[in-house]
């Protein structure tokens, strides 16, 4: 019974499109029933499954958890102030001329707020609300095209929470990759790091932004060279929201800062903007405090029932089946990690971007990096696949959280896909040159990462002890599964 975890897997797809209850409730129900089949029927040790308490003490304890509640209220904030409707006021007079400036300067404050914003859901709520009523010129369809791709930048802009969670799950599913007896890859001494993972989704990420650039401006020209008039004050607001974003991101990106301590940052420097302006009142902040928590619980709710899922799925025993059969596959390296990519594919237009990081890619994360041989290569395309599936119509993430926020007028399955078709084929172009071309994810390491890469490998007991200090409290010893 070892495939019954894949048996969890489609009971809880299921699930979320049959009964609309929130996530994490659907992952401990299915995860207790499932654990509760296993002990009656002696397949799973009770044992396993009372080391829960203990691996979620653990989990919590990580400090990049501390970015949650921080990007849910920037993500929140943001929604409430003023500047991200100057950020897009002065982003369509850059760009009046072109004919499309509205929707070029949609793109534009998504790929700015993307950073700063906590989930897909928080990207289409705030684009929503903005752009919405600046569209009126463009075809339904091909708005609501343009909002879902713009809500789906955060999964593939860096430093966005999005990436910084995949970023700690790819090191944990980089060391039990490299522990694989057929791992693909030369390099076993230096396990990825979440810096790794945001210097290496920047290019694939601006290629697709430019590629979107390019479809909003043939999709959406109207031929209209109006622009809203903005004060100076305004206009400083929207100039000083791109500096700090800059200067916060590249801070990232070299170092300076620490990812949670750079969206502290920005958190602080909203507030403080917020408190000075005095736009927000003090019933304004109680909500926004309270949807903060509220957002912020749903989240680490999320993260508990993924961690208890992942356990009696791992209970089960069928990691190490679906493990064996990607190392026993008779189609090669490179197209069994393409029908593991497809399988994520399969299950993001299902699940959002949490629950897929937490649930989905620490189990088929190893074996896809197994046979890559590359983490920073295999992020880069688990994030892709990601992006594809929330904007596969009529049930992607993205498409359904925008179509439900945006008040459009009612369309057709056929319009809908050929307004969403062009923003598809940017990423999955993208998904195939990185998947060719391994080079592209590796243009901007830094020199510590080429001075890993060149360094001569070390002693396996030097390697060995490396291994256990970063791998997470290993679980009870779980009975051998029946053949």
């Amino acid at each position: 019974m070892s495939s019954a975890g894949l048996w969890m897997l489609a009971t809880l797809a299921v699930l979320v499109i049959a009964t609309g209850l929130p996530a994490w409730a659907l992952l401990i129900g299915t995860s207790s029933l499932f654990g509760l089949a296993g002990v009656l029927t002696g397949q799973v040790d009770p044992a396993l499954l009372g080391a829960l308490p203990g691996r979620l003490v653990g989990l919590l304890e990580n400090d990049l958890l501390q970015a949650l509640p921080l990007y849910a209220f920037i993500g929140l904030l943001l929604q409430r102030l003023t500047m991200a409707r100057n950020l897009h006021a002065l982003l369509t007079r850059a760009a009046r001329r072109t004919g499309a400036a509205p929707a070029l300067a949609t793109l534009g404050v998504a790929g700015l707020v993307a950073p700063m914003n906590g989930s897909v859901a928080a990207s289409a709520s705030m684009l929503t609300r903005l752009v919405g009523p600046r569209l009126g010129g463009v075809a339904p369809a091909r708005a609501l095209a343009l909002m879902s791709a713009s809500a789906a930048l955060g999964v593939v802009v860096p430093p966005s929470l999005v990436l910084l969670l995949l970023g700690d799950a790819m090191l944990n599913a980089h060391t039990e990759a490299v522990r694989l007896p057929w791992f693909a890859g030369t390099d076993t001494a230096r396990i990825v790091n979440t810096q790794d993972i945001l210097r290496a989704a920047l290019v694939p990420a601006l290629l697709v932004l430019a590629g979107w650039a390019l479809v909003a401006w043939r999709q959406a020209r109207t031929g209209a060279d109006d622009a809203p008039t903005l004060s100076r004050r305004a206009r400083l607001e929207a100039l000083a929201v791109i500096a700090a974003v800059a200067l916060l991101v590249t801070a990232v990106f070299t170092g300076v800062v620490r990812a949670v301590e750079a969206a502290a940052t920005a958190g602080c420097l909203a507030v403080a903007w917020a408190l000075v302006s005095r736009e927000l009142k003090g019933h304004d902040w109680r909500e926004l405090l309270s949807d903060s928590l509220s957002l912020s619980g749903a989240l680490f709710a999320l993260l508990v029932g993924a961690t208890t899922f992942s356990l009696v799925f791992r209970a089960w025993g069928t990691d190490q089946w679906l493990g064996q059969l990607a190392a026993d596959s008779p189609l090669g390296h490179h197209a069994t990690a393409a029908l593991l990519l497809g399988f994520v594919g399969l299950c993001a237009p299902v699940l959002d971007a949490f629950e897929m990081i937490f649930v989905v890619v620490p189990i088929l994360a190893p074996p896809l990096i197994a046979h890559l041989g590359d983490a920073r290569q295999a992020a880069v395309l688990l994030l892709l696949v990601l992006q594809l599936g929330f904007l596969l119509p009529p049930l992607g993430y993205a498409v359904l959280m925008t179509r439900a926020l945006s008040g459009l007028a009612p369309m057709s399955l056929g319009s809908l896909v050929r307004g969403l078709a062009p923003y598809l084929a940017v990423p999955l172009l993208v998904l195939v040159a990185a998947f060719g071309w391994p080079a592209l994810v590796h243009l901007l390491d830094g020199p510590g990462a080429n001075a890993a890469a060149a360094a001569p490998a070390l002693p396996e007991d030097e390697v060995e002890r490396l291994m256990r200090e970063m791998a997470p409290a290993p679980d009870p010893v779980a009975p051998q599964q029946p053949q």
